[in-house]
């Protein structure tokens, strides 16, 4: 299977505000890909998951991304 890349957008949505996020994370599958932006903002930010709203999430190219880290995963300088 290929390692795929995926912009996650959506909005952190809590009580007293509201800020919204775009996430590239590499994974298999958009299941996996989903989970892991619930991980990462989750553990940053101290976020419960019913306070995540996904509003978008497509495959992109890596040329597209600006995450160095993803660049350097894919053997790309």
């Amino acid at each position: 299977m290929e390692v795929k890349i995926f912009r996650i957008e959506g909005r952190i949505k809590k009580p007293n505000y509201v800020t919204p996020f775009l996430k590239d994370v590499r994974a298999l599958k958009v299941e996996d890909a989903i989970e892991k932006v619930y991980a990462d903002l989750g553990s940053q930010h101290r976020v419960k998951r019913y306070y995540l709203k996904i509003t978008s999430m497509k495959e992109i190219p890596l040329e597209e991304t600006k995450n160095v880290i993803l660049h350097e995963l894919s053997g790309e300088s």
